[in-house]
């Protein structure tokens, strides 16, 4: 297993869409293997495929307390199940330091595959919803900030870019 890189916002790679898994084979285990390893490392909750340049449907997902219960959804669909909405100070791993609170539907149902490939339905609430929505974006090309007002993206992105720069 090895530690992937995970994009960083404004980084336009970010926002290509994904494309669907259609091989379900031992290197997509091993992608599943590295990007769990990578979020794990990185304390996030969930990472898209495309964080990590990988432009297919595939996530991943663990909101448990112990960090212990992965999921993997991958060609994830969601339908709306309540019109309610939950409000979450949302972070993302590829907008490293910065928090904002997002709405989104607290409710949803997902269909996805497996790692090999089995079809499953699944429903979500609260936080496990919110992340998962969070995480089809990224597949969609859209991250987080896109919900912001176009002032507090232009700040993100410009304090980013001065680490960028910094490191450089």
């Amino acid at each position: 297993m090895s530690i992937l890189q995970i994009l960083e916002f404004p980084d336009p790679r970010l926002r290509k869409i994904a494309e669907p898994v259609s091989v379900f084979d031992e290197k997509l285990e091993v992608l599943i293997e590295d990007m769990l390893e990578t979020m794990y490392e990185a304390e996030g909750i969930g990472l898209a495929a495309t964080q990590v340049d990988v432009h297919k449907r595939l996530l991943i997902i663990d909101v448990s307390e112990n960090r212990d219960s992965p999921q993997v959804f991958i060609n994830p669909e969601i339908k709306i199940l309540e019109d309610e909405l939950s409000e979450y100070d949302e972070g993302c791993l590829s907008v490293p330091g910065f928090y904002e609170t997002v709405s989104r539907p607290r409710m949803v149902k997902i269909t996805a595959q497996d790692a090999k490939g089995e079809k499953f339905e699944q429903t979500a609430e609260d936080i496990l919803a919110t992340c998962i929505q969070h995480e089809i974006d990224h597949l969609d090309g859209k991250l987080f900030v896109d919900y912001l007002s176009i002032l507090k993206r232009q700040r993100i992105r410009s304090k980013l870019q001065k680490e960028l720069n910094k490191s450089a």
